[in-house]
């Protein structure tokens, strides 16, 4: 399994607004790809406009490739995209270890 761990940073004033969208975006949209195996979203306390969303998918490719080259990865960006201060930094992580 394959975690993509994406950082985004929002325009300031726009969490309420981002919170419901990117919730939408990941439950409705990015769930529908092949290899979406689940996610979680956390919001920063210090950072309030700083998010990071961890995806798990099938393989690097089910992200990189089926997603990326869909018409759900327009549709996930139309959703989000109006909110980022910056592009999201996103990167992917094989699992080393785990507790029990």
């Amino acid at each position: 399994m394959i975690l993509e761990l994406a950082d985004i940073q929002i325009q300031p004033g726009k969490q309420a607004e981002f919170d419901i969208a990117i919730v939408h975006g990941v439950k409705d949209v990015i769930s529908q790809s092949k290899g979406f195996r689940g996610f979680k979203i956390n919001k920063g306390i210090e950072s309030p406009e700083r998010y990071v969303l961890m995806i798990f998918w099938d393989t690097l490719e089910n992200h990189t490739v089926d997603f990326r080259g869909s018409e759900l990865f327009t549709q996930w960006r139309s959703i989000v995209g109006p909110f980022f201060a910056s592009p999201p930094k996103v990167e992917h992580f094989e699992l080393l270890s785990k507790s029990d």
